[in-house]
């Protein structure tokens, strides 16, 4: 079987919904307005902590797919002031959504649980306030969201392959800044956080063997399996590799900024910060690089994300085992594509149409399952019931 990256054609039902004019699209979508039609047509279950789960009307996959939103559209109506990061939760709010997770994830391993036939993935990502709204590549959607989804790995052999060289691939692989030039400072800074349910593991054992991904990203095994996410202390760690990413990621590009510069402040690990990389010369030369190229290249000093920007995974392998990453994700790739899956969406009405019985069936579900351990109350739609 040959590997590499693939692309796969996911139908969607085109949504009636009109931008007003004199807007951007992406600036309608971060309306309060738009997030009541998000609400009212798609919405599965809401709680009193503002967590949204929801279909994806643009949807990855049509197997499964869903998200939850931190809906604090009404509460904070300016855009760039919303969460969008875990770091940034209320720790009830955090608690609640912890929970939500596990179950759902748990769903998806009992109700897909070879991993020869299929891919389980489920995460979130940054959506770093620090972009103006128009730009290019920032999320339709400015509030903490993630993903949970399943891919049919039948689909995914019978795809073309995608082009290698999509900046998108390449971001979290050997082409990325951390990766290419401080490999081993990130490494050993990363390695350095206290974890127990959470292993390091290696590329090979990570890796899908049909894509080939990911690449070059730090990785853990959970030890425990789907168990150990059941545990507080599973939960904790995932932050802990979060935040360790984002005191690496914030000191780098404090030190790019201005030479120099002080500790950032409020990190996480202070003493790691400073042993690790505050006197490390590979690491302070990478940032003068990039400080300096920003002095004479006003596209790629306009093209970094100054604040942290990330994509962090919980899926399945090859093996079985659950695995958990985090990518620097400096340019805005999709989720989906740190495991080498490129989605293409298509207007296709008629074809989503065949799938959505199922698809719907399954959310239903998952809803009734959130709904039995009070993690919120079901929404009625055009499509189902409050139930």
């Amino acid at each position: 079987m040959q590997c590499g990256p693939r692309e796969i054609v996911t139908p969607f039902r085109p949504i009636p919904l009109d931008v007003p004019e004199g807007m951007a699209p992406n600036e309608f979508f971060n309306s309060t307005e738009n997030l009541d039609d998000l609400v009212h047509n798609n919405g599965l279950l809401t709680n009193p902590e503002n967590l949204l789960l929801y279909r994806k009307a643009l949807g990855h996959s049509n197997e499964f797919d869903t998200s939850i939103i931190y809906n604090t559209s009404k509460c904070i109506l300016d855009p760039l002031g919303r969460p969008v990061r875990r770091t940034q939760v209320p720790d009830d709010v955090k608690h609640v959504w912890n929970r939500m997770n596990q179950i759902i994830i748990e769903y998806m391993l009992e109700t897909f649980p070879d991993p020869d036939q299929w891919l389980v993935l489920a995460g979130e990502a940054s959506l770093d306030a620090t972009w103006p709204l128009t730009a290019p590549g920032v999320p339709s959607i400015r509030m903490l969201h993630n993903h949970f989804m399943v891919f049919d790995k039948a689909m995914l052999r019978d795809a073309r392959f995608a082009d290698p060289n999509n900046p998108n691939l390449t971001d979290g692989g050997q082409h990325s800044l951390f990766q290419a030039h401080m490999r081993e400072v990130y490494r050993g800074f990363i390695e350095q956080l206290a974890l127990r349910i959470l292993r390091p593991c290696n590329d090979g054992s990570c890796r899908l063997a049909l894509t080939g991904y990911p690449q070059g990203l730090p990785a853990w095994e959970v030890t425990g399996g789907a168990e150990s996410l059941k545990e507080l202390r599973f939960w904790k760690e995932y932050d802990i590799i979060l935040k360790g990413f984002i005191d690496f990621y914030r000191t780098f590009f404090t030190q790019v900024s201005t030479r120099n510069a002080p500790m950032p402040g409020n990190v996480y690990f202070p003493e790691l910060v400073e042993d690790k990389l505050l006197f490390n010369n590979d690491f302070l030369k990478a940032a003068k690089m990039v400080r300096d190229r920003c002095i004479v290249d006003a596209k790629y000093a306009n093209a970094i994300r100054w604040q942290p920007a990330f994509k962090q995974l919980i899926y399945r392998n090859d093996n079985g085992k659950l695995i958990v990453t985090i990518s620097q994700n400096s340019i805005g790739n999709a989720i989906t594509e740190l495991l080498g899956v490129v989605v293409k969406r298509t207007p296709d009405a008629a074809a989503y149409e065949k799938a959505e019985p199922a698809l719907i069936a399954r959310l239903l579900e998952v809803r009734r399952r959130l709904i039995a351990a009070d993690l919120g109350e079901g929404i009625e739609t055009e499509y189902w019931h409050k139930g």
